[in-house]
């Protein structure tokens, strides 16, 4: 069994913590899987604090390599489109306190938490986001899919999806389909989509995350700023 609290961490050299960043690793694997994605978002964010935790079950390991630590964030064995949802779900209320838990200690608002995910992970924290709004500011979700379409769209999050063309774990199209779905309930995301790139965390599409993190400015900061002007 995995557990949750085996972390690995990057803090900031010196100075306060103000940015909190959360990676969420795929299928299978470990907290260490997300190491490129930590290493340069500590370099964009020099005083985040950046956390990889292991997922909580124990996973078939991809190589024997892995064997000493391969986790899943849910089952897979059996796994069905009728109880996929219900796996997910089983496991939001544990990762909600466990993100909170880290909210508190390191003193980070939600707003500037962002929950980054990969494959697994990305479901996950999509769907964490998709039922607590606002429980962090942006969701980096990499080759990730929602479970359905969304009724309604958070309005304190916004999403960032990013995806390789090639991917045939879970295709690129869901994506799209999810954007467009985002979109007509007003929500607030974005979409990139590598070319030549499979089920994999490129660093194409980390420098997309890096892009959209220091250059889009969430729907809910404008309509702040509007209702601020008394438009």
């Amino acid at each position: 069994m995995c557990r949750m609290h085996h972390t690995l961490e990057w803090l900031p050299a010196e100075g306060r913590v103000e940015q909190l960043l959360l990676l969420l690793h795929g299928f299978s694997g470990s907290g260490a899987d997300m190491a490129p994605l930590a290493q340069a978002l500590r370099t964009a964010f020099p005083q985040a604090a950046v956390l990889a935790p292991d997922a909580p079950h124990a996973g078939k390991p991809v190589d024997g390599a892995a064997a000493a630590r391969a986790c899943q964030w849910y089952e897979v064995s059996d796994l069905t489109p009728e109880n996929w949802p219900a796996r997910v779900q089983a496991e939001l209320p544990d990762l909600r306190t466990w993100v909170q838990a880290q909210q508190q200690r390191l003193g980070v608002e939600p707003a500037a938490t962002a929950l980054a995910g990969f494959s697994q992970g990305a479901v996950l924290a999509l769907a964490l986001v998709m039922q607590h709004d606002g429980i962090a500011g942006r969701v980096l979700a990499f080759g990730g899919c929602l479970m359905q379409v969304p009724e309604a769209a958070p309005r304190q999050t916004t999403l960032h999806l990013f995806h390789g063309a090639d991917d045939e774990v879970i295709p690129a199209e869901g994506s799209r389909q999810a954007l467009q779905a985002l979109a007509e309930v007003q929500g607030d995301a974005t979409l990139d989509i590598a070319q030549g790139v499979g089920h994999v965390l490129h660093p194409a599409l980390i420098n997309c995350a890096l892009q959209r993190l220091q250059t889009h400015i969430p729907a809910r900061t404008w309509r702040a700023a509007l209702g601020s002007a008394g438009c």
